[in-house]
């Protein structure tokens, strides 16, 4: 497994934070069925937000809307006060299947974004070094895809994301590939990022343990057609170890209040 993550200067995060994106009265059908429903929710600057919800609720239609790869039904998203038409140079998306080119090097899969932009070739090459070595990777600038492993491979994807340097960074289940302790050292390398990066994160994942442990606030989402259940700030400890925030009772019971909630939505 590679390297952890260098620790770089942590930048303190600002007390009060604008919403960054904006949804309102976001519908959206597919054919003959209704995937989303009138969903309204406010995106704060420099948070992380997970969705959260069972099968077939529209998280990851919801985040594709976000990202302009989706046309919504009815309503509208909003980035940084301006409406959504298609994708954009301010939201970065870092797919579930890491979307790598197999022919290509990290190097180039990285600065693949910078490429699209135009950005003259050394200086890509400079800022995807970079990224690089901050998941991680330094010393696998020049292997490919089918050489790595998956954590490696999400890696690459994660580094590509920040490399453009967008404002918010929209993640589709980007550990569900990995094993558990691939999946829980990614987690950190997350928390981590998301304080240097100052990024706003939206994060769709399937795990209650998981949307607890990283997030600011969890969006639940009901059945289809999806719509917001609850919105949870989870208050739990920040200043241990990652082992014991996990047998923290706060954390504990967040999990099991969730899933509470999620049981109505089970068959």
């Amino acid at each position: 497994m590679p390297a952890a993550l260098p620790r770089i200067h942590e930048r303190p995060m600002p007390a009060i934070r604008d919403n960054i994106v904006e949804v309102r009265g976001l519908s959206k059908f597919y054919g003959g069925f209704q995937a989303l429903k009138e969903i309204d929710l406010d995106f704060p600057e420099g948070e992380l937000i997970s969705l959260l919800g069972p099968s077939g609720c529209g998280k990851t239609t919801l985040l594709k809307m976000i990202a302009g790869l989706l046309e919504p039904s009815a309503g509208q998203v909003f980035v940084k006060g301006k409406a959504v038409t298609g994708p954009g140079p301010e939201r970065a998306f870092v797919f579930q299947d890491f979307a790598l080119m197999p022919w290509a090097t990290v190097l180039r899969n990285v600065a693949f974004g910078l490429e699209l932009r135009g950005t003259p070739k050394a200086e890509r090459h400079e800022t995807a070094r970079r990224y690089i070595a901050e998941v991680g990777l330094a010393g696998f600038e020049e292997r490919y895809p089918h050489e790595l492993s998956g954590g490696m491979r999400q890696r690459v994807g994660l580094a590509r994301a920040l490399a453009v340097n967008a404002d918010v960074l929209l993640m589709d289940e980007p550990f569900s590939a990995v094993d558990e302790q691939t999946r829980r050292k990614f987690q950190e390398d997350l928390l981590h990022l998301r304080r240097v990066q100052r990024k706003t994160f939206i994060f769709v994942t399937h795990s209650i343990e998981e949307a607890v442990y990283v997030s600011d606030r969890i969006v639940l989402l009901s059945r289809r057609p999806g719509r917001v259940s609850r919105i949870i700030e989870p208050d739990i400890p920040r200043d241990g170890t990652p082992d014991e925030i996990r047998r923290d009772r706060r954390y504990l019971d967040t999990v099991e209040d969730i899933w509470d909630g999620l049981k109505q939505f089970v068959d």
